[in-house]
């Protein structure tokens, strides 16, 4: 656990709300954030509206904000939190590293942009940078940004190569792993029982080197295994 910071000595942690539309990534952010001596979550959302509501409400200093949601995307939230000149920074989050909504997150007055696959480290270091007035940017993101002003394009990147390490079954498990649904709907789906698809999915989170189902989830919608929207 992380020394105590200025705020945690001064007698008040970073209040912090986090948005995201997908359940288990909400789950994994919070559990992350909520351990640490000098952080606090005081509220979640699924979107940008019920983002600024609930910052507003709670008296929010720092917004970890999913830049595609449902309804009010995060963009739309940042805007509204600016527009009520509400008293917190806004960090947006993504599970891609995307150009234009960077520039235009940026403009709006976010404080910094982070893939979801930042590390653990990264994400807290985030929070407590962007509380103290400093933007914070993911590696991925800072190189998009030079590149994008030095005028030159990325590649597509290619289909991850871990993916040839599953096999056909292990595939089709993980697909419906990264829709959100639990091993009984799985099994349920592909006509397995529950206990033949916990094995699946011990299994190629091994092979893909994933930590747990919210890590599986965030590695899908990166790749653009299944759709944003599917992933819930």
């Amino acid at each position: 656990m992380a020394e105590a910071t200025e705020t945690e000595q001064a007698g008040r942690r970073i209040r912090v709300v986090v948005a995201d539309d997908h359940e288990l990534v909400r789950a994994g952010l919070v559990a992350i954030i909520d351990v640490e001596a000098d952080l606090e979550i005081v509220a979640e959302a699924s979107d940008g509206a019920e983002a600024a509501a609930v910052a507003r409400e709670h008296d929010a200093d720092v917004v970890l904000m999913d830049v595609s949601m449902p309804e009010a995307d995060g963009l739309q939230g940042l805007q509204l939190i600016v527009d009520q000149q509400l008293d917190c920074v806004v960090i947006m989050l993504t599970t891609f590293n995307m150009g234009e909504s960077i520039e235009q997150a940026l403009r709006a007055g976010a404080a910094g942009y982070l893939l979801k696959t930042a590390s653990t480290e990264e994400m807290l270091v985030a929070i407590r940078a962007a509380h103290r007035g400093e933007r914070v940017f993911s590696r991925a993101v800072q190189d998009r940004l030079v590149d994008s002003f030095l005028g030159r394009a990325r590649p597509a990147p290619e289909p991850p190569a871990e993916l040839r390490l599953l096999t056909e079954r292990e595939y089709d498990v993980f697909i419906e792993l990264a829709r959100g649904r639990s091993n009984a709907e799985i099994a349920g789906v592909l006509y397995l029982s529950e206990a033949t698809v916990k094995t699946y999915v011990t299994r190629l989170l091994a092979k893909l080197s994933l930590r747990d189902r919210v890590q599986a989830v965030i590695f899908a919608l990166q790749h653009g295994l299944v759709p944003d929207e599917d992933a819930d």
